[in-house]
């Protein structure tokens, strides 16, 4: 085969794939503009009539102003403190040897590649009540940054990539390891933090049964993806697929903006897997 005709296959099926992966976006994009009518029938694809009233009934309906507050509470102060909690492990686990190192590591795994869903919620919630925080966002939060294996490990292999010697360099000087790690550390772990805040946002904004668990009595503290699943039926208990899917256009929007400022971290990221 010659050169360009591999090409041509190359991204023949990179634009294969994108379609693929865009096009239930644009569906429910589409289909946030048509009548609840419109969609059940199916029988269109673009709307006969585009209904932009659709956007300001899920914003009113779904309590978007409060429920987009939550949903950044929680994603935000989750993505930080996943960030200092698996940052500050994956320095101690590359630069220091301990007891039960190993051990530590294997459960981190382990919490990565056994995954039991649902089972732990019950003993999560009576742990949340022991703290009295069975009725706050604290307590989705506080369970949110346990999960926070899969970050450790990316963390870990940057940190890996870090030369030992600047610490060295740094104990010399009279630098503690905690003005090591805050000074040294971290702006080196620049880009591997960019991609770590990326996917611990995403998750957390995401996040669906945690939250809907901990504010079943408590309506005002639910977050964006609890509120639009209750947009599916209107005061009627009719069907409001419109509406839905206008409110999950919606609820994009703060994802895409954290994808374009963390695209240069996540870029240098690739770049440096490459290179490596």
């Amino acid at each position: 085969m010659s050169r360009w005709g591999g090409k041509v296959l190359f991204w023949a099926f990179l634009i294969l794939i994108a379609g693929i992966t865009l096009f239930p976006v644009l569906i429910a994009l589409l289909g946030s503009f048509k009548s609840n009518a419109e969609i059940t029938s199916g029988a269109t694809f673009f709307p006969g009539q585009w209904h932009f009233d659709n956007y300001v009934e899920a914003w009113k309906q779904a309590k978007f102003s409060k429920f987009t507050w939550n949903s950044l509470f929680v994603a935000s102060v989750t993505t930080v403190g996943t960030l200092i909690v698996a940052s500050m492990s994956a320095y101690v686990v590359d630069r220091f040897s301990f007891r039960g190192k190993g051990l530590y590591v294997g459960l981190q795994a382990a919490t990565m590649f056994i995954t039991i869903g649902a089972v732990v919620l019950r003993p999560q919630f009576d742990l949340m009540m022991l703290l009295h925080l069975n009725k706050s966002l604290w307590g989705v939060i506080i369970i949110l940054i346990s999960q926070h294996a899969y970050i450790f490990f990316i963390l870990y292999s940057f940190m890996n990539a870090i030369p030992k010697e600047l610490d060295e360099a740094a104990f010399i000087d009279g630098c503690s390891m905690p003005r090591t790690y805050a000074r040294i550390i971290l702006p080196l772990l620049g880009p591997g933090l960019g991609v770590s805040a990326l996917f611990t946002f995403r998750g957390a904004w995401n996040e669906y049964l945690l939250p809907f668990v901990f504010t079943l009595t408590q309506p005002d503290l639910q977050t964006l993806p609890v509120g639009l699943a209750m947009l599916r039926y209107g005061a009627s208990a009719a069907v409001q697929t419109h509406y839905m899917m206008a409110g999950a256009s919606l609820s994009i929007l703060p994802l895409l903006v954290v994808y374009v400022l963390a695209n240069k971290s996540f870029m240098q990221m690739t770049a440096g897997s490459i290179k490596g």
